[in-house]
């Protein structure tokens, strides 16, 4: 009976950690984070050259995050074996955001859990950033391009069209979550807590080092 004692443990947790959101530990944690995975619009880019202000139509397919294009592709021998046989190409993907009025004078951030790769992200036509790399999550500080009080167009260009550029399947475009987050100007930094145990002569301790954010036109922080 002791014997399945670690067993039961072992499953318990197990369980417990298959049952808890996951979502919850990859949220940004400098400001008030809102999920925007819902109504974003993606098109292959083909043979038509598209940029950040084309306009939508019935070509464009209604979507959800995360959205990879090349999983639902054909299949085909002449392509790379560590793309799963599958194509890459280059992807767009476009969403209308409203932000309120009285956001103005806070900042606004995309924050992107991964895209792969090769990333540009526009706001209302304007590049804010380019990211080549598929596998880091990444913000974006776009608070100088928004319309306050009004529809804001975001749109994600994915080039994926150098697919052949693993040794395992990477799927194309957004393939995680995608936030929209609202901070203030004097703030916790992004991974700015950090937090270590020590043992000295027998006593225990936490070290805790905070790294405070001032973007704001104050030249000092009131704490505690």
């Amino acid at each position: 009976m002791n014997e399945l004692k670690p067993i039961l443990f072992i499953f318990l947790v197990s369980s417990l950690a298959y049952f808890l959101p996951t979502s919850v530990f990859a949220q940004p944690g400098f400001g008030k984070a809102e999920k925007i995975n819902l109504g974003w619009s993606f098109k292959l880019q083909e043979d038509k050259i598209l940029d950040a202000n084309s306009k939508r139509d019935r070509s464009w397919k209604e979507i959800r995050l995360p959205y990879d294009w090349t999983i639902k592709e054909p299949l085909s021998p002449t392509l790379a074996s560590a793309t799963g046989y599958l194509p890459g190409g280059i992807g767009w993907y476009q969403k209308e955001i409203e932000i309120p009025a009285e956001k103005e004078g806070e900042q606004v951030f995309l924050y992107f859990e991964g895209v792969y790769n090769r990333s540009e992200v526009f706001v209302n036509g304007k590049s804010v950033g380019k990211r080549p790399n598929g596998y880091v999550s990444f913000s974006y500080d776009i608070s100088p391009y928004l319309n306050y009080g009004g529809n804001n167009l975001i749109s994600v260009k994915v080039d994926h069209s150098k697919d052949a550029d693993s040794r395992w399947y990477t799927g194309s475009g957004i393939y995680r979550d995608v936030w929209l987050v609202y901070a203030n100007k004097i703030r916790l930094d992004q991974w700015g807590v950090y937090a270590y145990p020590e043992l000295n002569k027998g006593k225990s301790g936490l070290n805790i080092q905070v790294e405070m954010l001032n973007q704001s036109n104050a030249e000092s922080i009131k704490c505690c």
